[in-house]
């Protein structure tokens, strides 16, 4: 059964297009992580200051593995030689959740 974790990061005004940026140019290792099946960073429209950072797993045992191997080195302030970077986001909570159920389009 696949995993959905989102991470609900609370992000400033001021603060959301150096978030989209870093996103933007983010290292993609996450595509190529054993059990990866989906990646969606979501901007609020209305309402909230919260972006919902969506990614979809094979199982919890493969997100654990990111957790412990290339998150770490994805998520490190600045790269070689690069002063580390102010986060642009103010908070952060991890949800998860099992998929119970899920459908796509019936053409596809």
């Amino acid at each position: 059964m696949s995993v959905v974790k989102i991470n609900v990061l609370t992000v400033p005004a001021e603060q959301r297009e150096v978030l989209e940026q870093r996103f933007a140019h983010r290292a993609h290792a996450v595509e190529g992580s054993d059990g990866f099946e989906w990646f969606e960073l979501l901007r609020p429209v209305e309402g909230t200051d919260n972006y919902l950072v969506y990614t979809r797993w094979r199982d919890e045992e493969s997100f654990q593995a990111w957790m412990e191997g290339p998150m770490k080195s994805a998520h490190q302030n600045g790269g070689e030689g690069e002063a580390p970077k102010r986060p642009a986001a103010s908070g952060s909570t991890l949800w998860s959740f099992d998929v119970v159920q899920s459908a796509g389009p019936k053409n596809a």
